[in-house]
């Protein structure tokens, strides 16, 4: 009989489909693109400096950030 408690094989971790994944990153840049567009707007009618960061820069930010909080939980 083996012993598994001191050396357990390693459990694969699951990984979520790449097409998925894009399909969500996709899908949260298409959300975040027009309220990073407004913002940037703002700024610049407001007479304030206009940021380092581009709208479509700052969408991509955001959605880097938040695709993988939805496949990590």
């Amino acid at each position: 009989m083996t012993d598994f408690t001191s050396n357990s094989p390693a459990l694969r971790s699951h990984k979520a489909p790449k097409a998925e994944y894009q399909a969500y990153f996709a899908m949260i840049f298409v959300a975040t693109l027009p309220w990073a567009i407004v913002r940037w707007a703002a700024h610049g009618l407001a007479g304030v400096d206009t940021p380092n960061k581009g709208p479509i820069c700052r969408a991509l930010t955001h959605a880097r950030t938040i695709t993988p909080m939805i496949f990590s939980a």
